[in-house]
This record gives C-alpha cells, structure tokens and sequence, in this order.
C-alpha cells in the first residue's frame, strides 16, 4: 500500500482486477468459469459457476471498450464460451447452476437453477449485442439466440404443467426430486429472471407474471423501500437495467428502493456500531457472503448479522450512492490493504469483531461490482442490454415508463398503477 491512488484510478483499478478473474478463471477449451478464486495465491478449484460464466460473458464487452482486450481475443472467448454451453446438459434450455469447468458435468448435485440460467442469459445478451451487426461475428449472437430460445418458460412457471394457474417461477428443478419446493413470489434479486421470461422471443411468460411477484414495503428510519434483506438484491438487477426515473405498471420505482436500500444498509450500521468492531470503524454493506462459519445470508434490518460485511457489497452501490461507495472502497483499500487487496481486488468478505478476513473472491460478486463501476463511468452495460430486442418487450410487459417527478420520488406513486405502456422510450443515461 505504498502508493495513494486517486479515487477515479482506486475504482477503476477494482474493476480491472475484478475483470481479471473472469479472463484468468475461464478454462480455455470450454470458457467455464469459476464460482470462486483464491484472492493471494493459486487455488485448485474446478467447480464454475453458470451464473459467474454470464458475468464472464458481460465482461468482454467491458474490457474490450477499456482497452484490456482486444476485440478479436473477446470474440474468441465468447465462441469458446457459447459453442461449449450449447453441447452441455440442460432440463428444457435451463442450466445447473454449478458444473465442472473442465467439462460442463453436473457439480454438487446442483439443481438447474432458473436465476443462474438468467444471469447467464443477460451477460450472454449483452455480449452478443457487443458484436451484432459484424458479419464475422454474427454466430455469436446466433449462439445466444439458440440458448435463449430453447428455454421453456412454462415447463418451470407451471412445474411441468402439475400446476397449471402457478403464475411465479420455480427456483428450479433436480432429476432426483423434481420441482424445488421455492418459488420467486416475492421480491428479489429474481425480477431480472421474471423480466427475461417476459422478453422472450418464443412463448414468453404471461404479463401477469410481473404483478404475481409480492412487493412488501419497510421502512427504516424514514427510508422507504422494498423488503429484501442482503444488499446484492437491491443492486443485482440494476447490474443490467437502468430503472432511474421509471416506474412499473403497479407505480414501483425500483431505483428509489435500492438507493434507500443503500442508505438503509449504511445507517444500520452505524447504529450498531457499539457492538460490532466491523461497524464502529465505519464499515457496511450486509450481503450474501462469506463469514467465519461459512456462507451466510447477510442482511439488514432483521439479520442475520455478526460483523461481517462485503466490500463488493458496499461498492456496487455506486451507481445510486457514489461518494458514499468511493469513501468505502478508499478506506478499505488504506485501512485493510493488507488483508483484503488482491490480485482480483477486495475479497469478499471479513469480520473484524472475529479477525477473519476472506482468502477468497466469489465470481458472481466480482462481477456485479465489474457491471456496476461500468454503468456509473459510461452506462455501457445499460446501453447493450436496451439494445436487444428483448428488453424493450419486457419492459412493455411489465409496465415499465418514464416519469418525470419532483424529488424526492416515492417509492410507489399509486397514480401510475394500472396505465398500461404503449412504447417504451429508455435513455440509457438517464
């Protein structure tokens, strides 16, 4: 930690670092990439994560427009990538959420998980949108086309047809046991999962999918927003969509929620901070994360916490709350270095009240602080995803216009409810 970087070249030295992960933990013949990584040294992993290969995918669009990739070596990767995810197993287009990267297997006896294949599918979407309209790389928006096309959207809305009137998605679905018992009925990180079923190009889901989705309101403080719990929910949609200024057809402003999520997540914090070392010295951000006794769903205002927080967490919130997440990220790298500053960045977690500190990064986090430091610098993630035709018909589906409002914006504004969209106009920059 000899030298001060600037906060401008702190964050953009994250999001290199981060990127470096995905180009580093692909395996070169099948582009499969890790579910996590030893931060400090080299690790021996092989389990990839179908989710982390969308965020892989997403990646290349990235360094290609900051000049780490060439864009000959991106397409390549993203071939290697898509031609091996359509040779592997899927349940009716959907995919184990974990396999083996040396060869697609099946991994811990993984379901084939509907929000993994999601986040597949948008970094997919978003990479083939990078490269559409080169006649030389036209078969990579083919291969997304064929991987998108060929999920079944009703086979896992209906569990197979057993419930036929079932208008909320399964999380998913083993050969051992059928139908996971769970459905994404409430509010979560799964309305970009609802909003890809939505767009899809055959057989979509029915627009009452979105409404079917329980919305539950809290309020902390005088902080307005929609229940969920580990920050990354409030964040993970937002990777992929600008919601700034929009509202949904049930008067939602879904950018409103996960800002005061932030400030939420932030305030607890520092209300806590007499009994949690972690928060006293000024740390946040409650996630899905590692933690001394494992993988834990953080969360705040109702637990379960302990002291541990996330610094992606607390960073990819940058795009609502920007000084607040560069503050985080400067004092981490100062006070922390050490400890947390890797080859790909901050790991992905700690616990000062415990002493423990991560060795290691998780793919799916490195990749939405990669998305999120991109969309604050130049919305390019944002611009790609508006670009596919899918995201202008999931948005009409779901309701989703432009409103121009006084600050500060509710979180519903019931004069919207019920207005249906007939174009959707989306400025990207919003």
């Amino acid at each position: 930690m000899k030298e001060r970087l600037p906060d401008r070249l702190l964050i953009e030295e994250v999001q290199r670092r981060a990127f470096s992960f995905f180009w580093e933990k692909a395996h070169p013949a099948t582009g499969l990439i890790n579910d996590r990584a030893s931060n400090f040294g080299d690790d021996d992993f092989t389990v990839a994560s179908i989710a982390a290969t969308g965020y892989g995918l997403a990646a290349l669009p990235i360094a290609v427009a900051n000049q780490w990739l060439t864009r000959l070596e991106a397409a390549e990767r993203a071939r290697t990538t898509l031609r091996f995810l359509l040779t592997m197993p899927h349940q009716r287009g959907w995919m184990c959420r974990f396999v083996d990267k040396r060869n697609g297997a099946r991994a811990w006896g993984s379901e084939y998980s509907s929000q993994d294949t999601a986040l597949l599918l948008w970094g997919a979407i978003v990479c083939a949108q990078f490269f559409v309209g080169e006649p030389s790389t036209i078969d990579i928006y083919n291969y997304c086309d064929l991987l998108y096309r060929r999920i079944d959207w009703w086979w896992m809305l209906t569990n197979g047809g057993a419930q036929p009137e079932k208008r909320v998605l399964s999380h998913g679905w083993t050969p051992e046991n059928g139908f996971i018992k769970y459905n994404y009925d409430s509010y979560s990180e799964a309305i970009l999962l609802t909003l890809l079923g939505l767009g899809a190009p055959a057989e979509p889901l029915p627009e009452v999918a979105w409404s079917a989705i329980r919305r539950k309101k809290q309020t902390y403080r005088d902080l307005e927003l929609l229940e969920a719990g580990p920050i990354f929910i409030h964040q993970m949609p937002i990777g992929f969509f600008n919601f700034a200024n929009q509202r949904d057809v049930l008067g939602y402003d879904y950018w409103v929620s996960s800002t005061n999520a932030t400030k939420m997540h932030k305030q607890y914090c520092i209300d806590h901070s007499e009994s949690r070392k972690t928060y006293a010295d000024g740390y946040w951000g409650l996630n899905a994360s590692d933690g001394p006794s494992g993988y834990m769903a953080y969360g705040a205002p109702d637990g379960p916490e302990d002291g541990t927080v996330s610094p992606t967490g607390a960073i990819c919130s940058i795009t609502f709350t920007p000084d607040a997440a560069t503050a985080i990220a400067r004092a981490l790298y100062e006070k922390l270095g050490p400890q947390l500053w890797g080859k790909y960045g901050f790991a992905n977690a700690f616990n000062i009240d415990h002493s423990w500190y991560d060795p290691h990064v998780i793919g799916i986090d490195l990749g939405m602080v990669l998305l999120a430091i991109e969309n604050y610098r130049t919305g390019f993630v944002w611009d790609l995803t508006n670009r596919h035709s899918a995201t202008p018909r999931a948005l009409r589906a779901a309701g989703f216009r432009l409103t121009t409002e006084p600050e500060p914006r509710l979180l519903q504004n019931s004069e919207i409810i019920g207005h249906r969209v007939v174009a959707n106009e989306v400025d990207p920059k919003a």
